[in-house]
């Protein structure tokens, strides 16, 4: 080995070399090597009686006579044409090919983007408790509150400190909050099982609630805007995770109507036989409440039926006043309204931030009127 070779792989070892830098210096002190032997051979080893100093001058190859014309232009012009012609179908044939792969290519190179997104915020989004290491420095535990890696929701609900914030004279009270699901709430603001990260408004609902976080809930401001430890790239990688892990539609379905019978038990709406009675206070229970029914996150209905909290209230006949026609008050519960479009009467449809979303993605029709003639009844 050279000097200059030794110093380099010493260098490689001590100035902790990436993986390629280490190739490349690998690969240099190889050519380093065979340049080397190449000197030696042709100088030291070499040796021919039969060529004397100066005989190179007749024997050199481009001093000895060629190919005469009849073989250039016969044999070995075929051959050079043959191979041209070879070389044009490559050309010809290979460049259409890989053209036709590029939006593919293209494809899987954005897959490939957010998949190391939804990694990185995999980490985020782990227990506070999950060990740390170098490629995994920090674990917000999001996790903890929304059922585990999985966002299906706190199995059993955890103590919180209830103050209001628009009435700091209220004296604090100690509750018990349920985190939800994290596992289908982009089903409800337009997702479509494709994260990109120009979709826009549905994706910047979530965004916003993630870094602004829910006022008067456990929820905390994460990202720096709100307040929080969060910056805009932690929050991006921490909803790609959470696209990530989306229920498809039809799970969403069979999970929700799991929810409802659950929610129909404890209500103690069952049946002679002890069966769940799964109707549209039910309904409206498992899907609408925690919003429209103060307390009811915690386990403190004020009003049950929906007296507004988080969302307004909707007894009194206001859904009627609001939606003079129940088949528009349907249709803005399964798809939701445009940001900035009105809906019912004199109703702005809000996105960003975490607005109204809509159910069309998971519950039927029959679902959906089945809350709607309920709302309407109060």
């Amino acid at each position: 080995m050279t000097p200059l070779a030794a110093v380099l792989v010493f260098a490689a070892k001590k100035g902790g070399a990436t993986g390629q830098q280490k190739l490349g210096l690998a690969l240099l002190v190889a050519f380093l090597l065979a340049w080397l032997g190449y000197v030696l051979y042709a100088v030291f080893l070499r040796k021919d009686e039969a060529e004397p100093i100066g005989s190179e001058i007749e024997l050199a190859p481009n001093r000895k006579p060629y190919f005469d014309d009849d073989v250039l232009e016969t044999r070995r012009l075929d051959r050079a044409l043959i191979f041209a012609l070879g070389m044009l179908f490559v050309i010809a044939i290979g460049l259409p090919l890989y053209w036709l792969n590029e939006p593919g290519r293209q494809t899987g190179a954005a897959r490939g983007f957010d998949n190391a997104a939804a990694n990185a915020g995999a980490s985020l989004f782990e227990s506070a408790t999950a060990p740390t290491d170098g490629a995994h420095p920090i674990h917000f535990g999001c996790a903890d509150c929304h059922g585990g890696m999985k966002a299906t929701g706190q199995a059993e609900p955890k103590p919180f400190l209830l103050v209001d914030p628009l009435h700091p004279d209220l004296p604090p009270k100690m509750v018990t909050w349920q985190g939800p699901p994290l596992n289908t709430v982009l089903l409800r603001f337009s997702y479509d099982k494709t994260f990109t990260r120009t979709e826009g408004v549905p994706l910047d609902a979530v965004r916003t609630i993630i870094v602004y976080g829910r006022a008067g809930t456990p929820m905390p401001a994460w990202g720096l805007a709100g307040g929080g430890p969060m910056n805009d790239q932690q929050i991006d990688d921490l909803v790609a995770y959470i696209a990530s892990i989306q229920l498809t539609p039809a799970q969403a379905a069979a999970d929700w109507a799991t929810r409802a019978q659950e929610t129909a038990k404890a209500e103690h709406h069952v049946d002679a036989q002890g069966n769940p009675i799964v109707d549209g206070q039910i309904l409206f229970d498992t899907n609408c409440a925690r919003c429209h029914t103060k307390g009811y996150s915690y386990g403190q209905p004020a009003v049950p039926g929906g007296g507004g909290q988080f969302a307004p209230n909707i007894t009194g006949g206001s859904e009627i006043r609001q939606f003079p026609s129940m088949k528009d008050q349907i249709d803005f519960i399964t798809t939701g309204v445009d940001f900035g479009k009105g809906y019912g009467t004199g109703g702005i449809g809000q996105t960003a931030g975490g607005g109204m979303p809509h159910f069309g993605s998971y519950l039927t029709q029959d679902q959906i009127t089945q809350i709607v003639e309920y709302e309407r009844s109060l």
